[in-house]
């Protein structure tokens, strides 16, 4: 199965295995926030050629009862790490996650998608700085690129001209 991405361009520090895994699972899991500070110069030159004009860093929301379990969205710690390193403006809560969904892990393709779909929106006093701007979406990863999808169509909807990625690390087998 091939689905289309709908954002331009993609980027990724690192491929998803050995010591990039357990960076990921220490930020996200462990605790360990300070791993998004240090990951802010990597994903700055990582995204070098997606920095123009009129470009605006967001992270990758949590549902808000996620938020309150885990206590911080390391999608916004990374996204805030890249802003400070390259002065780009950043909007911490561009997008909502209205829908609580159930983990991905483990799930397919198919079911990823079906389940996402729907599952992300814009702020509703967010969708104005949308507006004809080039859209940077953050994440600590990216598996199969549902939860990057349902995001881009999120920003698509509320006038970004343009939508890219940016990711800590990227599953090899992905789309």
């Amino acid at each position: 199965m091939t689905t289309p991405r709908p954002w331009s361009r993609g980027r990724a520090v690192f491929q998803y295995d050995g010591n990039a895994r357990r960076l990921v699972k220490d930020l996200k899991h462990g605790d360990r926030q300070d791993i998004a500070r240090g990951a802010g110069p990597w994903l700055a030159n990582a995204g070098r050629d997606l920095w123009g004009t009129n470009v605006l860093l967001a992270p990758i929301p949590l549902h808000w009862t996620r938020l309150l379990a885990r206590r911080f969205n390391q999608s916004a710690l990374l996204s805030q790490a890249v802003a400070r390193t390259t002065g780009l403006p950043h909007c911490p809560d561009l997008l909502i996650r209205p829908v609580r969904t159930a983990s991905t892990r483990g799930k397919g393709r198919e079911a990823r998608f079906a389940q996402l779909q729907g599952a992300i929106a814009a702020h509703p006093k967010r969708k104005g700085q949308m507006a004809g701007r080039h859209v940077v979406l953050v994440d600590d990863v990216m598996t199969t690129g549902a939860t990057f999808s349902a995001a881009t169509d999120a920003c698509l909807a509320a006038g970004a001209s343009d939508v890219s990625v940016l990711v800590l690390a990227r599953v090899a087998n992905g789309p």
